[in-house]
């Protein structure tokens, strides 16, 4: 989260409650990973709190580069592959199962890169301007078609989805993608995460509605 640990701890804790209530809604096998989203989001803001807890006391070492880790392998590993995998394993055979499954290469493709990024380079958290901001040594060059990779993986798929209500899901973490690339651009992986761990509750109400839908009252 981008303002504080207190802050981190408090929005990560009811954002991992509000997950374990979407996954206890869950009746199909097929709808669990995308239920597990706000689970795993909340999980990712507390890692950040410990970022910000070991940030603010000048600790270094295991304290700081484990959280540190932990959030950054959920934000750019994780999302880019679960997101369109999540929706995937939704979706019904067709034309829009396939384009989905486009994404999810996209989005293997984007874990990948940042996944040997994360392994062969240093990456180092600072506290600026009341946010967290992750400084790398990746290639510069590769950062903007890789990042719009990224966008692919984890926003259209929200949009060719037929599951009902997803597309305001992709509105949202659409709208909040070009919030914080205006307005946080140097802290984009941090705030976006935030923005997009708070929308994630909108899964709740996705997944309430699917099992409403399936299970109608009589």
């Amino acid at each position: 989260m981008c303002f504080s640990a207190g802050a981190s701890f408090a929005g990560g804790a009811v954002i991992s409650a509000i997950g374990a209530a979407t996954l206890v809604k869950v009746r199909n096998p097929e709808q669990k990973l995308f239920a597990s989203i706000p689970l795993l989001f909340g999980v990712q803001q507390i890692s950040e709190g410990f970022v910000w807890a070991a940030l603010n006391n000048l600790t270094t070492g295991p304290a700081l580069d484990i959280p540190a880790y932990i959030f950054l392998v959920a934000a750019v590993v994780i999302w880019p592959t679960m997101i369109p995998l999540s929706v995937l394993k939704m979706e019904k055979p067709g034309w829009r199962r396939r384009a989905i499954l486009v994404f999810l290469v996209a989005g293997i493709i984007t874990s990948l890169y940042y996944g040997a990024g994360l392994t062969l380079h240093e990456v180092t958290p600072q506290i600026r301007e009341h946010h967290i901001l992750y400084t790398n040594t990746y290639p510069q060059p590769l950062s903007l078609p890789v990042f719009g990779l990224y966008a692919v993986a984890t926003l259209l798929p929200l949009y060719f989805s037929s599951v009902r209500r997803m597309y305001i899901f992709g509105i949202l973490v659409t709208i909040s993608c070009l919030i914080t690339g205006i307005f946080y651009r140097e802290y984009l992986t941090s705030v976006w995460c935030f923005f997009a761990a708070l929308i994630s509750v909108t899964i709740f109400i996705i997944v309430s509605d699917t099992v409403s839908t399936r299970n109608p009252r009589h």
